[in-house]
């Protein structure tokens, strides 16, 4: 069975989606909370990037990112759209781009920044040892 939707059904079912307070970033803030990391802000306008989660006073960062929307390969098993595929690699190409300028910003004011993928947030055991590190330093 294949996925064929007209225009109007594709353009609902993309308004849909969410920027904030998706899945994946309500498992990473969860895990912040369980790890003893509550201090931190969500989506601050005035940083580069907006990050989903920042730490102000230690200046760290993190961004968790769909796979899908910032170009993520999750070891080769990346789905590209089958319709309208030069609009979907052309807006994925600039989301890739926006993030490593947003990371780059945020660096050169002094912050540390980590992206969190959205398949990381569904290997807890993996992922809480990466936090943990990265949030110790």
């Amino acid at each position: 069975m294949t996925d064929t939707l007209s225009k109007q059904e594709r353009s609902e079912r993309m308004r849909l989606v969410k920027s904030k307070d998706t899945r994946p970033e309500l498992v990473v803030r969860r895990l912040c909370r369980e790890l003893s990391h509550k201090g931190y802000r969500l989506h601050r306008k005035d940083l580069p990037g907006k990050p989903d989660i920042a730490f102000i006073g230690r200046k760290v960062a993190l961004f968790v990112h769909g796979c899908f929307w910032h170009g993520h390969d999750c070891h080769g098993r990346v789905r590209h759209p089958k319709s309208n595929q030069y609009y979907w690699r052309s807006k994925i190409d600039r989301n890739v781009a926006r993030d490593v300028e947003n990371i780059a910003a945020l660096e050169t004011l002094g912050w540390r920044v980590i992206v969190i993928w959205e398949c990381e947030t569904k290997h807890l055991e993996q992922l809480a040892p990466k936090l943990i590190n990265f949030l110790a330093n």
